[in-house]
């Protein structure tokens, strides 16, 4: 299948975890395949916009392979790299609201997480292609603080280094009125499979289609 962008995400191994976050959302990352989302409060899918990136935390966000690059030198490099990192262990998730959406983060900081994502972005980033001026513009430029517009210049993408937050996305932009319903809700549907404590093992590489929807490629353990 021909990917047009291509990320490394945290993805949650196969398993109840998995399973209930491809149920909530609607897309089952790891199959490629659609499924009726639950995350859906009176009539209302509140998980429509995180559906196409399926069940996942960014590490180093979507892009574009670099001319002259092929998949298979992206990926010899990646498992390389994820050969050279250590696991990450964070005592347990927690449900947050951020900036308007829900989401699974770390329930406390991480400097070994932050460290991780780092040093993702900065070792892969030869093999992303510079950001187009449409793409630039879509990250609304004139709406970020200096530094994240520098992260942009430097990384194509405003949101890593110390910007970076761990997040695993549950939902879109909520309002006033769903916020509780939505927590009260994804609290009752992930009851009992978060992992505790939360391991971060591999390095997933993702790949968009075609019509917009990611596809879990290839998981690279971490083995330091």
């Amino acid at each position: 299948m021909k990917m047009n962008r291509y990320a490394i995400y945290y993805a949650p191994p196969e398993g109840e975890f998995a399973d209930a976050a491809a149920q909530w959302l609607g897309w089952d990352l790891a199959h490629g395949r659609a499924l009726p989302p639950v995350g859906v409060l009176d009539g209302q899918d509140i998980t429509q916009t995180p559906r196409k990136y399926g069940f996942h935390a960014t590490i180093k966000p979507p892009f574009r392979l670099a001319g002259g690059v092929d998949l298979a030198q992206f990926c010899t490099a990646t498992e390389r790299l994820a050969a050279s990192l250590q696991k990450v262990t964070l005592p347990a998730l927690k449900f947050a609201l951020l900036e308007g959406f829900l989401a699974l983060i770390p329930a406390a900081p991480s400097a070994d997480l932050q460290d991780l994502a780092a040093e993702v972005v900065r070792a892969l980033d030869p093999y992303r292609a510079p950001l187009t001026p449409a793409e630039i513009a879509r990250r609304r430029p004139e709406m970020l603080t200096p530094r994240q517009r520098e992260l942009l210049g430097i990384y194509g993408y405003p949101y890593v280094m110390e910007q970076f937050q761990f997040h695993l996305t549950l939902s879109g932009a909520l309002g006033p009125d769903q916020t509780a319903a939505a927590m009260a809700a994804a609290q009752s549907h992930f009851a009992g499979v978060v992992p505790q404590p939360f391991i971060l093992a591999d390095l997933c590489l993702c790949g968009e289609d075609d019509l917009g929807q990611f596809h879990l490629l290839h998981r690279y353990p971490l083995m330091a």
